[in-house]
């Protein structure tokens, strides 16, 4: 029960600090970054979530470290150049969760040839010494030799070109892991409830609680910083009872499919669907993800569920480039994020083309600091401007940021076969435990390669609490195959009440828990 003894100690921590310089509220890609950051820089830093860390938006992207090609046609270049530096840093400080990833873009006609190489070209110089490949023009037959199911009718070409992809719930709990590792205090499953302020109406701590006991806590602070993502409002309502929505949120939904359907190393991108959005296909862990769809939406939810329509408009999509295409019988998950765009005008045409994609910080009359929008292969970069506005709205010493060449937690360029390499350097002390214990190296699934012992490494040190967090995040089978989730689930349950001293009540309650949430991720 090394997890129960790590918890206490992180919960002591908070028992013993009269001061915090800073408290994070959110535990996503912005909020972990931020931790690391200001704990790299000497800080005294909490970090609170409410639910598990990257539950939300920052575990449901499109597995894509990039620039983003998109942004470039509508003439973000600075955003662009940003994003592209920022996804050579990952591949630095995060390499074994992250990686090049070639694509395929499929053209049939002449002018859509010159159209995109040109813009790809552009992509590739804007990345400078941070190029990862280099576009070139292809045959219908090299085309054909890539994507071997792609519809060959009018196919006059294509383009190929590189970008990165990475396991995004995997580096949300490697930098939950590095900021600890500098001394932060990081906890999952705490809920901020309160923004306390001074005699003057400044914010002065936070109160929150422990989701899974009801104790209440209060952690003084020189600085807040709500991280909140999608949530960012209701954070600023507790600030401010009057707040007006900075957020419009932007649903974003994927399929899972088996990797037949690409069969090969490249990942498929049609830049211009039906309605002129762009869809990927994307090789992932021995499947393809298809996505994502960008719609705004007026409502934000922990676990929201693709539309209907949006299913449909990613498997027409598909079946317009793809033979044999995927059907509804062959998804074997579906998921949802959505993303904390910064609210638009009152004239908004309902277009999220229309919003900015890029982050915005801003501190209220309070000094809470609030940091928004943003995406995570720009995290690193958020979290900076973010302490950067912490020193100087707490007036805290100024200390230069560290994490350009900081190393994240597993970080090693040695590949391990199949998912083990996003287990970096802990891989060999996984391994370990299976010599120590060979019943651990039973497998959860016949079908699949996880272990009984990663359940037992993620409660003693990547701090699951409940069955939902290792089979969603921590080996991510919920978004890879939902059915065989339900099947491994009382394998998880028995494995982490043993580990975490829990009841058979608590037992037969996470797998009923955990089957209502699977059923979300299937149609």
């Amino acid at each position: 029960m090394q997890f129960e003894t790590a918890r206490k100690n992180q919960l002591e921590k908070i028992k013993q600090t009269t001061l915090w310089d800073l408290v994070i509220i959110g535990g996503g890609a912005t909020g972990l970054g931020t931790a690391v950051d200001a704990a790299s820089r000497g800080f005294k830093v909490l970090l609170i979530e409410k639910y598990d860390f990257a539950k939300g938006t920052s575990s449901k992207s499109t597995k894509l470290v990039h620039g983003g090609v998109r942004y470039l046609a509508n003439g973000d270049i600075k955003l662009v150049i940003g994003a592209l530096k920022e996804r050579g840093l990952i591949f630095k400080n995060a390499p074994h969760v992250s990686s090049a990833q070639s694509f395929v873009i499929p053209l049939y006609s002449t002018f859509d040839k010159l159209k995109y190489l040109i813009g790809l070209k552009l992509y590739d110089w804007l990345a400078g010494s941070l190029r990862i490949g280099k576009s070139v023009l292809l045959s219908k037959k090299e085309v054909v030799e890539k994507l071997p199911h792609i519809k060959q009718e009018g196919l006059t070409g294509g383009i190929l070109y590189y970008d990165g992809q990475f396991d995004d719930a995997r580096l949300a709990v490697n930098l939950a892991q590095t900021a600890i590792s500098h001394g932060a205090t990081v906890l999952n499953y705490m809920d901020a409830i309160g923004i306390d302020k001074d005699q003057h109406g400044k914010v002065c701590g936070v109160t929150f609680s422990d989701t899974e006991d009801g104790t209440t806590y209060k952690a003084i602070a020189k600085t807040v910083i709500n991280a909140t993502g999608i949530f960012v409002d209701d954070i600023l309502k507790l600030d401010t009872a009057t707040h007006k929505n900075l957020v419009r949120p932007s649903q974003g939904s994927h399929i899972v499919i088996d990797k037949k359907f690409l069969d090969g190393y490249d990942a498929l991108m049609i830049p211009e669907t039906s309605d002129g959005r762009v869809l990927f296909g994307v090789p992932w862990h021995d499947k393809v993800l298809l996505g994502t769809t960008d719609i705004p939406i007026n409502t934000h939810q922990i676990e929201p569920r693709p539309m209907e329509d949006e299913i449909e408009f990613i498997l027409a999509t598909a079946k317009s480039y793809l033979n044999p295409y995927p059907t509804r019988n062959d998804i074997l998950s579906i998921y949802a994020g959505l993303r904390p765009l910064a609210a638009p005008k009152d004239n908004d045409t309902g277009s999220t083309k229309e919003i900015s994609r890029d982050h915005k910080l801003l501190v209220s009359d309070s000094n809470l600091i609030t940091i928004t929008g943003g995406k995570w292969t720009t995290y690193r970069k958020m979290a900076q401007d973010t302490v950067d506005a912490a020193i100087k709205a707490g007036d805290l010493p100024h200390v230069a940021c560290r994490t350009m060449s900081l190393p994240i937690h597993g970080s090693t360029d040695q590949i391990q076969a199949g998912h083990w390499t996003y287990y970096g350097i802990d891989y060999n002390q996984i391994q370990a435990l299976m010599q120590e214990n060979e019943s651990l190296k039973e497998l959860l699934l016949p079908e699949y390669e996880f272990t009984k012992a990663e359940v037992v490494w993620a409660c003693r040190h990547e701090m699951i609490r409940q069955v939902e967090d290792f089979l969603a995040r921590r080996c991510r089978l919920l978004l890879l195959d939902a059915k065989a989730a339900k099947r491994a689930a009382p394998v998880v349950a028995d494995l982490m009440a043993g580990e975490l001293d829990k009841s058979q009540e608590w037992r037969d309650n996470q797998i009923k828990l955990f089957n209502e949430l699977a059923n979300n991720y299937l149609l």
